[in-house]
């Protein structure tokens, strides 16, 4: 071959990788978009079957773009291969010395090791283990230990990503996490005046509903009124002043972020304590366990391969943010900050893999951030790679099944994406994407990854979504 054939055939080769890139959106999507009233520059894509990766739809896949909760899929197919299917997170009681009779001299140590199935129940029945095995005092208080995770307790100082911190999605996570950091609060109303409570009732915690007005709407319209409470920390405890409206005749249980999680882990751990019949000194604090305290009871939380159905079918930001901080506790030096060795694990994962990590912004892993970035292309790359792992069956029994998980796929019942899909959605104000795998007509799987970012894209980007999906499933 001549030097003039040389360029030539690099030219037409240039022209076809050229025409992958710029493949012409389907009308139907261009319609829908049209009707959204979203431009074109606002949509990144890439869809092609698996067996055929050149053929299928591309468009501004090389562009980083906020990609939500289908960042979920990254943080869940790294912790796959790095920490393992049945990896666990864990709590231990311990003690830096044996107790003596049935009194323990110094403190008891509370070790938290992400254990996110660390409930109200489960504290019970490790602090009954310590009453069946003889222990009854505990002469130096409570020791709580959240240094698994560096820094210990990222809640503090953190800016809130809306205006509804208190919600169960916006919790941020730490190694203890006791009931998910959450209380729950029984809230209802009569023709006259609204009453609240905590459940359970642990000592020292009052609600005060006085200020909060009623009106004539819906029950289910309550959070229409929603405003944050006030706490007031005083002596006896604490007072939670709820504001704003609520229905008349309603009744509401809520899991609320309100107290602060170190007070409220006291506070019940010592009420079980007294209920099982010990007694406990003072002396509570957060610090490091002791090196060589020996293990009194423990609790194992479920393996991974099971907390990521609540990962990706519920879109669980506080679980997910959990998984991606052991992605860094498992890999980071004695001092490291947590997050970012979470973010070396994850980059060095994408380089191991052969796919190129530029533009690519992490910031907790769960999609609940202004800040995170990924190019459509390398969560394709992922998928791919994800696919031909030992580890794909976990992941694809976690991912949402179009029209069967969540409300968000039910408009398309009966079309022909009913349960021929497995998609993470994601969703922002200003974003709407979807990333997985769908079948086409010959029933032969594609991926597909498109990213809205837009404005008002997370109300108006739906049907530009169902459009892509119901065109790979008209696919021959």
């Amino acid at each position: 071959m001549n030097l003039k054939q040389l360029l030539a055939t690099v030219c037409c080769l240039g022209m076809a990788v050229n025409a992958i890139a710029q493949t012409p959106l389907p009308d139907e999507v261009r319609q829908a978009m049209a009707k959204a009233g979203l431009p074109e520059s606002s949509l990144g894509l890439i869809a092609f079957p698996l067996r055929d990766r050149d053929r299928g739809l591309r468009l501004r896949e090389q562009v980083p773009l906020q990609p939500a909760s289908t960042l979920k899929v990254v943080t869940a197919v790294v912790a796959l291969e790095q920490l393992g299917a049945n990896s666990r997170g864990r709590t231990d009681l311990m003690a830096a010395a044996p107790w003596s009779g049935d009194s323990l001299a110094g403190p008891l140590y509370v070790r938290g090791g992400a254990d996110n199935d660390l409930d109200w129940p489960a504290l019970w029945a490790m602090l009954r283990s310590l009453r069946e095995q003889g222990l009854r005092e505990i002469q130096g208080g409570l020791v709580v230990d959240r240094t698994m995770f560096k820094p210990a307790r990222l809640d503090i100082g953190a800016p809130q990503f809306d205006e509804a911190p208190e919600f169960q999605y916006n919790v941020i996570p730490d190694a203890l996490g006791l009931n998910g950091n959450l209380l729950s609060y029984a809230l209802s109303s009569d023709a006259k005046a609204v009453s609240g409570r905590t459940s359970p009732a642990w000592p020292g915690i009052s609600v005060d509903a006085t200020a909060m007005k009623l009106i004539d709407k819906p029950c289910s319209s309550w959070e229409d009124g929603w405003q944050i409470p006030d706490a007031t920390q005083h002596a006896e405890g604490v007072t939670l002043h709820l504001k704003g409206t609520f229905p008349r005749q309603c009744s509401q249980q809520l899991e609320l972020n309100l107290i602060e999680r170190q007070w409220l882990t006291v506070q019940a751990l010592r009420q079980i304590w007294r209920e099982l019949g010990g007694v406990m000194g003072p002396g509570d604090r957060e610090t490091a366990t002791p090196a060589g305290s020996l293990v009194l009871a423990s609790h194992q939380g479920r393996p991974l391969a099971e907390l990521m159905r609540g990962m990706m079918k519920r879109s669980d930001n506080p679980l997910t943010r959990l998984v991606y901080l052991r992605l860094g506790a498992a890999a980071a030096g004695a001092d490291e900050d947590t997050l970012k060795a979470s973010e070396r694990v994850v980059r060095n994962w994408f380089a191991a893999k052969g796919i190129d990590a530029s533009g690519l912004v992490i910031e907790n892993g769960s999609g609940l951030s202004r800040l995170e970035r990924i190019k459509p292309a390398q969560m394709a790359a992922l998928l791919v790679s994800a696919w031909e792992s030992p580890q794909a069956p976990e992941l694809l029994s976690s991912m949402p099944v179009a029209v069967v998980d969540g409300p968000r796929w039910r408009r398309l019942k009966g079309s022909s994406s009913d349960g021929r899909a497995r998609l993470k959605t994601g969703m922002l104000r200003n974003v709407a994407a979807v990333a997985g795998y769908i079948y086409d007509a010959g029933h032969q799987p594609w991926v597909l990854v498109a990213m809205l970012n837009e404005e008002q894209a997370g109300s108006k980007g739906w049907p530009v979504i169902d459009a892509l999906a119901e065109w790979v499933t008209r696919q021959p």
